[in-house]
């Protein structure tokens, strides 16, 4: 099976050891993406909704970069630092996805990278 890194600078860089996206065979798997702005390299907004928003706009640039889109995704998962935003980042998350959403899975965690409220992975087919 075929393995290629993908990178765009319309998503914030990679600042670790890892790849925006890799593309296996016909599928496409996004690394944990935040709510941080690529031009600024800051998150955006102290809100669920803001980051929501923008985690999910870096994870459509970096599908579109491998040759796919956000209506291709079959599988997500979100973290949350707070399970009690899960209706708002929900509403926003139903904006990228209007129509046969992908699976989901969404779970609490302790903390994530630069305080972000929000992170999303996915797995999309091309």
């Amino acid at each position: 099976m075929d393995r290629m890194v993908v990178s765009t600078d319309k998503a914030p860089d990679a600042a670790a050891a890892y790849s925006q996206a890799v593309i296996a065979g016909d599928l496409v798997f996004t690394a944990g993406a935040v709510g941080v702005d690529p031009k600024t390299s800051k998150l955006v907004g102290d809100d669920i909704g803001s980051q929501t928003r923008q985690t999910l706009t870096n994870v459509q640039s970096v599908l579109e970069a491998a040759g796919t889109s956000l209506d291709r995704v079959v599988k997500s998962t979100v973290f949350l630092t707070d399970m009690g935003n899960f209706r708002e980042m929900d509403a926003v998350y139903g904006e990228f996805f209007p129509a046969g959403p992908p699976a989901r899975s969404t779970v609490e965690v302790g903390a994530l990278a630069g305080n972000a409220l929000v992170e999303i992975e996915t797995i999309a087919v091309r």
